[in-house]
């Protein structure tokens, strides 16, 4: 009960919870929303109430157990204070890596990451590409390969066995590596760690691509029915799924009535004219 009257009414005042109300109109005079209780609760007999942190991930060379000297000091310190922070933070820089092998991974995450970004791909990726680095530096397999390729390949092997329909060119226009140290490192992991990769179909590639030509639902609809219809009737052998989710697009556009060019098509899926054009007159065979 407190000493305060009602404005409206006179009556007096009663704190109930995070509301001070009157107890003859009901007015609520006053309202503190923030939660007065403890941030914790012991759920058994521990009673512990120290923080844990950041969860660990598979994304950090050392899971994110490293600790950071800050920049931010919080207050000003004198000339003196600030070159022994320096100092500390250049020595415990170097003594957190204590081996090559702990270099070339904290390179490599930190490279992996900028790729997950750079495609905007999920975290689940990021954290898998990661595990299969430490994998292959385990197997020994990085000698005599770059460290960006290998970065790379393993962001392209994760989504072929995340079925995220990425192309390797699309990866190698954000990567540090090109074709041949990609390809490389790819074929390294896939002959001795027994990647489960199976082929990607063209159905994946579909959303990505009519967001990229500006077609209707309807469109990508009738692409998807194409490619449903090609790999059914075996029609896939030898041919690029990128390639075939194009050519599907375009002849699913042009039945429409929706103008897209065949070189439209050919260099969204980084393939030849040629390539659309041979899939078309398969699609024009099976309808």
């Amino acid at each position: 009960m407190t000493d305060q009257t009602c404005t409206e009414c006179g009556g007096a005042l009663r704190e109930s919870e995070t509301e001070t109300v009157c107890e003859d109109c009901g007015l609520v005079l006053a309202e503190d929303a923030v939660e007065r209780g403890p941030e914790w609760r012991s759920l058994g007999e521990e009673t512990d109430r120290r923080r844990t942190g950041a969860p660990l991930t598979a994304s950090r060379h050392d899971r994110g157990l490293s600790t950071e000297i800050g920049y931010g000091t919080g207050s000003e310190v004198s000339g003196t204070r600030q070159r022994q922070l320096v100092r500390m933070r250049r020595q415990h820089n170097r003594a957190r890596l204590d081996s090559k092998a702990e270099r070339n991974k904290l390179y490599a995450y930190t490279e992996i990451r900028r790729l997950v970004s750079a495609m905007s791909l999920p975290t689940s990726v990021r954290d898998q590409a990661c595990s299969l680095f430490s994998s292959a530096q385990s197997e020994d397999l990085l000698c005599g390969r770059s460290l960006e390729g290998f970065a790379a390949a393993v962001v392209y092997a994760t989504c072929r066995t995340q079925s995220i329909a990425r192309t390797m060119d699309e990866v190698v226009d954000v990567a540090r590596a090109d074709r041949s140290e990609l390809k490389t490192a790819y074929d390294a992991l896939n002959r001795e760690l027994g990647l489960p990769i199976g082929p990607i179909s063209p159905t994946e590639y579909l959303p990505r691509y009519a967001s990229s030509l500006d077609v209707e639902a309807d469109v990508e609809s009738r692409a998807r029915e194409y490619a449903v219809m090609l790999v059914e009737s075996g029609r896939m052998g030898g041919k690029n799924p990128s390639g075939v989710a194009a050519a599907c697009l375009y002849k699913a556009a042009n039945e429409r009535g929706i103008e897209v060019k065949q070189s439209e098509a050919a260099d969204l899926a980084d393939v030849s004219r040629m390539t659309i054009g041979s899939t078309v007159s398969d699609l024009e065979s099976l309808t």
